[in-house]
């Protein structure tokens, strides 16, 4: 028998992230839950969120100016370490003890947790390994790796990773091909769960418009329009956007009535940043601008959720493209909400879109495959009902957050602590 009350540290920077749907779920079967974050600017160094309490670490120094640009990785990992160590030192003093902690490691926090709590479990979230060969690294020809010593510095990125693996006792990864890239030893201990994707509220609804507003005035799309939708967190070539771009003038021309929608910002989120101060988001407009009328492209920036997914639901052709990375969850919320989506034949995606069955994949460089696709869907309303509908049933049978994804993590849970007990 378990104890009355499990309780169980999350450990996330920016939580809730992944933990969005598990942390409360578990709190609302009983177990106690206390999270550790980082202390951000505007944020209380204690709080409360949805019952639970939130304890913030604070940095004790920034990164070393100077510092060796290899070691610049580890160096901010160790800083967030040591702040999360202190604080658990506190937390300890203050008599949590936790069963288990759910942490994700990306950041480093969870690097010296079990110094502090040597009788908990280690649960670690799994997002990505980084490779040479095989993954994002050096997928792009455009964007070659021209120094040998990147080799060394992905080593040394990986470092906090492989200082996991030794005291983790189980790990948690969304998808077979991100817990695929981790090394085989250490892959036994992973158990592949999606966060889960809320299928209810991401659905589709053909009532629904987005309002706009271009030079001529303001106006309205709706599903009756034909509506081209991107999304990214940031707009880079990591997702492909510039692909996307070089894609838009063939379309366009092909298809005079059609309207571009794309969503994210102009920061970086993944690989390196632009030359000259530029923003990845204009640098590729620019190519293509004098082919196109900027009229029907309209740049949404990052937006609320709903109005997100209201954009997913006036897609016409919804176009995913990545390098073989970490899937995201928009990916999953476009066949949630009913798209027809064009993909990138990159592993991540092979995993969920089988290409002329809930969607179409093309390669990732080729732009004019791209084109030709959106437009071939353009042309074919029932092929895109017909794809949209397979989506959405793929995406509930196997991604559903209330009927298949959390119900495998809390069961996953259980099961960690059943462990524990038995020892």
């Amino acid at each position: 028998m378990l104890n009355k009350n499990p309780s169980i540290l999350f450990v996330h920077q920016n939580f809730p992230g992944q933990f969005l749907h598990l942390a409360p779920a578990l709190l609302a079967k009983g177990y106690d839950i206390k999270v550790m974050a980082m202390l951000k600017e505007g944020l209380s160094p204690k709080s409360d969120w949805q019952g639970m309490s939130v304890s913030r670490y604070a940095l004790s120094q920034g990164s070393t100016p100077k510092i060796h640009p290899w070691a610049i990785d580890i160096e901010t990992k160790v800083i967030r370490a040591e702040g999360a160590f202190r604080l658990a030192i506190q937390m300890k003093e203050e008599g949590f003890l936790p069963d288990l902690i759910i942490a994700h490691p990306g950041w480093g926090e969870s690097l010296f947790l079990k110094e502090v709590w040597p009788q908990a479990q280690l649960a670690i979230y799994c997002e990505y390994f980084y490779h040479m060969e095989g993954g994002d690294v050096n997928f792009d020809p455009e964007f070659p790796s021209t120094d040998p010593g990147d080799a060394c510095r992905l080593r040394l990125k990986n470092l906090n990773h492989e200082m996991h693996f030794g005291m983790a006792d189980a790990a948690i990864s969304p998808t077979y091909w991100q817990a695929d890239t981790f090394p085989k030893d250490f892959r036994q201990k992973i158990t592949v769960i999606h966060d889960g994707i809320n299928t209810e509220r991401v659905k589709p609804n053909k009532e629904t418009s987005i309002s706009l507003t271009n030079l001529k005035g303001k106006f309205a799309l709706s599903s009756a329009d034909e509506v081209i939708t991107f999304v990214n967190r940031n707009l880079e070539p990591e997702r492909g956007y510039h692909i996307f771009m070089r894609a838009l003038p063939q379309i366009l021309k092909e298809r005079p009535n059609a309207r571009v929608l794309i969503v994210g910002g102009n920061d970086v989120s993944y690989g390196a940043r632009p030359p000259n101060n530029q923003t990845w988001r204009d640098l590729f407009f620019n190519e293509v601008k004098d082919q196109i009328d900027p009229e029907r492209i309209h740049f949404v920036g990052n937006i609320p959720y709903e109005n997100f997914l209201n954009v997913l639901q006036v897609s016409s052709v919804h176009v995913y493209l990545t390098y073989p990375f970490v899937l995201s969850w928009s990916m999953l919320e476009a066949m949630s909400a009913e798209c027809a989506i064009v993909a990138s034949n990159t592993p991540p995606v092979k995993e969920v879109i089988q290409n002329n069955h809930n969607g179409v994949l093309v390669d990732f460089f080729d732009s004019k495959k791209l084109a030709e696709s959106v437009v071939g869907l353009l042309k074919n309303p029932k092929k895109r009902q017909k794809l949209g509908q397979a989506a959405r049933k793929y995406a509930i049978e196997h991604y559903d957050l209330q009927k298949v994804c959390l119900p495998k993590q809390i069961e996953w849970v259980s099961t960690l602590l059943k462990s524990k007990k038995s020892r």
